[in-house]
């Protein structure tokens, strides 16, 4: 049997249900102004997939960065989602 398919599924799932989190605690904590955190994460992830031999951890590299540059956008939206009132608005202290 072999298992790499599933744990490239299993894996892929919990990579990103992992970044649901980190975006919306991302955008309460910090806004929006960190978005180049994620693009550097996405492009030095994606370059080490290019690099990297093996094939379940080029593909989980390849899944981690195109999760990152999904955030971004995800990242936005989560401010609209603020300004609608569906996720708790930080507020600033003086």
């Amino acid at each position: 049997m072999y298992f790499t398919g599933i744990i490239i599924g299993v894996a892929t799932f919990l990579i990103i249900g992992l970044f649901h989190p980190i975006v919306i605690k991302t955008e309460y904590y910090f806004g929006v102004k960190c978005w180049w955190v994620f693009a550097l994460m996405g492009v030095v992830t994606v370059v080490a997939s290019l690099l990297v031999e093996n094939i379940l951890i080029s593909t989980l590299l390849a899944v981690w960065g195109a999760s990152s540059f999904w955030s971004i956008g995800e990242l936005f939206e989560q401010r609209e989602r603020v300004k609608r009132g569906w996720f708790p608005k930080r507020e600033k202290k003086d």
